[in-house]
């Protein structure tokens, strides 16, 4: 059974603390504006999977319940970093599974200022579980005192320079080139452009990754409404639906440890085998793809699931990015939207906004950023313990 997005709707992402407002109020916002692009009422809606990764186990239903009371069953999601895309992507296996036509996916996130931490309970990694992403890096680069995730995706950066020549201004390009298209986004974080050596004086935070690579804190929430095929005619949503092609979810394998490099350790292996999994289900191929969406966190990781996804050879990401063409005129547009690095990154609302822009791409509704012509996306989200989901959509 065809399943398809009928609606999306996010707030803007925030500074943490910027905005007096409550993770409940940020959900509303998101999830009644996904309803409102639809026209549907929440009344029609039969379940909802709601990601979040540092409220309280029921915080998806005290967040739904701004939108109503109708007593449908409402999910709690944690997977990390992929929290999102793991909501959205619960909410279209309930559709394509005959079980339900008309689902909610919704996300939000409300955080703290400063660099996320390891993953640990109370500093000790032994109970974390990412403790053993963790032992691997220590293993062979040692641990330093710097933030962690910052850490182990530097540490990756590092690797990927030694095996491959990759360059630090070839790393500053990624965030360069976010950072531009961020500046077209209202509902970005940031909006400042940068040049690439503007971002390689930036504050280190742990070579070769400066600040400005870095994806921040932030608070949001966005949405993202899935409906059956049969749903969408009865309701005449089938002129704005994006079909969800096809969609895959990957965890680490062994071959996320057994080589000792951190370039494995972040999920390099997972993504590549989400979106293998992806691409034969939707029947399309990376050289298909119009617009992209991918899980920026630090630059390096744009780098990494460039050669994850096939858009290049490993080791030929840095050529990549630098030949333009990752950006408007060249082969991709990959994170039109800005990217978490620029846009920001609500843990549990990010993968349902990379959903959100790329429906707007396809719909033709992204105004300065828009990529002309788009009839095809592809979205990817990564949690570090881990998880990889990517997300085929057509139009």
């Amino acid at each position: 059974m065809k399943s398809y997005i009928a609606g999306v709707g996010m707030t803007k992402f925030e500074k943490p603390e910027s905005r007096d407002w409550q993770y409940w109020d940020m959900a509303k916002e998101a999830g009644s504006a996904a309803l409102a692009d639809a026209g549907v009422p929440y009344e029609r809606v039969q379940q909802v999977a709601v990601g979040h990764c540092f409220q309280a186990s029921t915080a998806g239903q005290r967040a739904a319940y701004e939108l109503g009371l109708t007593g449908v069953p409402v999910y709690n999601v944690n997977n990390n970093c992929a929290t999102g895309s793991t909501a959205l992507m619960m909410a279209r296996q309930f559709v394509k599974g005959g079980l339900s036509d008309c689902v909610l996916a919704l996300g939000f996130e409300k955080m703290k200022k400063g660099a996320l931490g390891g993953g640990a309970d109370g500093g000790d990694f032994s109970t974390s579980p990412v403790a053993r992403h963790y032992g691997i890096m220590a293993a062979r680069h040692g641990f330093e005192m710097t933030p962690p995730t910052a850490q182990i995706f530097g540490n990756a950066a590092r690797e990927h320079m030694e095996r491959h020549g990759t360059t630090a201004r070839q790393l500053a390009a990624v965030a360069a080139k976010n950072h531009r298209h961020s500046a077209g986004n209202p509902n970005a974080q940031f909006q400042d452009v940068y040049e690439v050596d503007e971002i390689l004086a930036a504050k280190p935070i742990h070579e070769p990754l400066t600040r400005l690579q870095c994806s921040p804190t932030s608070d949001g929430a966005a949405a993202v409404l899935v409906v059956s095929e049969r749903f969408a005619a009865e309701h005449g949503l089938h002129d704005k639906a994006v079909e969800i092609a096809g969609q895959a979810m990957a965890t680490d394998t062994a071959d996320s440890f057994t080589s000792g490099s951190c370039i494995d350790v972040v999920g390099r292996p997972m993504s590549r085998a989400a979106a293998r999994d992806a691409y034969e289900a939707s029947g399309l191929g990376i050289e298909d793809i119009d617009v992209i969406e991918l899980h920026d966190c630090f630059s390096v990781n744009e780098l990494l699931t460039y050669e994850a996804l096939g858009m290049c050879r490993d080791g030929g990401s840095g050529a990549l990015v630098e030949s333009g063409a990752t950006t408007h005129g060249g082969r991709w547009v990959v994170n039109p939207s800005g990217g978490l690095i620029s846009k920001g990154h609500p843990l549990g609302a990010t993968g349902l906004a990379q959903a959100a822009e790329l429906t707007w791409q396809l719909r033709g509704e992204a105004g300065d950023r828009q990529v002309p012509g788009a009839r095809t996306a592809l979205a990817h989200n990564i949690g570090l313990g881990g998880a990889a989901v990517v997300t085929v959509l057509r139009k």
